[in-house]
């Protein structure tokens, strides 16, 4: 791997940013958006605090590492997108750049992209929420690296699906994140899934990261079984994925796919 060809492909996506009211509105307009309405939903709920215990305590900062999750999928899926948008897909991989490459370039631009995210959405929650999700402590940084962990899975598993699949699969691109949503627990805990359920969302990265999430605010225990199990999970499913993106990738070379997206 090329440290400078894979700066090349960031500084190209950046670029892209510079006067693009829609890329822009990504970063900013959509999360102050979700961040408005579910506050709102938030501070109506509290009226009600007694009757629902613990339950709105989680709400804002359950969306905001939600957020993160989804703006790093986004990251390196839309990444992908770009280049079929611009037809550019066959002229980066006639050039000597390497799956690998381009994988770790979009990866560098989720991060980018979720901390830009993450700066907005803290800023507004504290100014408009009295709402510090720093109350979580240094259990934060675990749980953001899983999570980014998490949508780099998402992200590459859509991008080996739109590679092998076409134009058709590109909704995947918006839609696969909120396919694991249900089982990622993310407003609610895991145990009020059924049982069946359960076995499924334990197989989840993100739930894990969710109900640690829970734990902490709630002060009944240190969340390390759930920060191990979710650590262990990433790290097994992103070798997979990444696997899959190199075999993918070399099927649709073979058969003379990547010509075809796109068009």
């Amino acid at each position: 791997m090329k440290a400078h060809r894979i700066y090349a492909l960031v500084v190209r996506y950046m670029y892209l940013y510079r006067r693009s009211l829609p890329r822009m509105m990504e970063i900013f307009y959509w999360p102050f958006l979700d961040l408005v309405i579910w506050g709102f939903i938030t501070v109506y709920l509290m009226k009600f605090q007694g009757q629902i215990p613990g339950v709105v305590t989680f709400f804002l900062g359950a969306l905001i590492l939600w957020d993160i999750l989804f703006r790093a999928q986004q990251g390196v899926t839309i990444s992908f997108l770009e280049e079929i948008w611009a037809r550019n897909l066959m002229n980066l991989f006639a050039s000597p750049l390497k799956p690998s490459e381009f994988l770790a370039a979009t990866m560098v631009m989720s991060v980018l992209k979720v901390i830009a995210v993450s700066v907005v959405m803290v800023v507004c929650a504290g100014l408009f929420y009295s709402y510090n999700i720093f109350v979580i402590g240094m259990w934060l940084i675990p749980f953001v690296l899983n999570l980014v962990m998490t949508g780099w899975i998402i992200g590459v598993l859509t991008t080996a699906l739109i590679m092998r699949f076409g134009q058709e699969a590109e909704v995947l691109a918006w839609s696969m994140v909120f396919l694991f949503q249900p089982i990622s627990c993310v407003f609610y805990p895991m145990e009020v899934l059924p049982a069946w359920l359960q076995a499924i969302a334990w197989m989840n990265p993100a739930a894990h990261v969710f109900e640690g999430m829970r734990a902490v605010m709630n002060s009944s225990a240190e969340p390390t079984a759930h920060l191990g199990w979710a650590t262990g999970l990433n790290v097994l499913f992103l070798a997979i994925v990444i696997a899959a993106f190199h075999w993918t990738f070399e099927l649709c070379k073979k058969r003379g796919l990547l010509v075809r997206i796109g068009e």
